[in-house]
């Protein structure tokens, strides 16, 4: 089993939205690639309440069978479609993955 998780922080406005909208609109679009991914056996996605100078606005925690769903995950259409918005919202990002 592999765990996938990424942390970003937001700007604070990007594609006309304020951060928090962003924060919504990025657990929607992450929440729809559920059952659609091959080797994705979980996926969950959570916004930061803290609001600490170390949180980050958004957490996204996936599980996968085996590395090469993960790799498999990375370039699915379904994922790829995503990156773009993701990619304008963020300021920064962060991950981890591991077995």
């Amino acid at each position: 089993m592999v765990k996938h998780i990424v942390m970003w922080r937001l700007k604070d406005s990007a594609h006309g939205n304020d951060a928090g909208l962003n924060a919504c609109l990025i657990k929607e679009k992450l929440e729809s690639l559920a059952g659609r991914i091959p080797g994705m056996t979980s996926i969950e996605v959570g916004i930061d309440f803290s609001r600490s100078d170390s949180s980050a606005d958004v957490v996204l925690y996936s599980e996968f069978i085996d590395r090469e769903a993960l790799e498999g995950y990375q370039s699915h259409p379904a994922h790829e479609a995503l990156k773009p918005f993701i990619v304008g919202a963020s300021s920064e990002r962060r991950l981890a993955d591991y077995e």
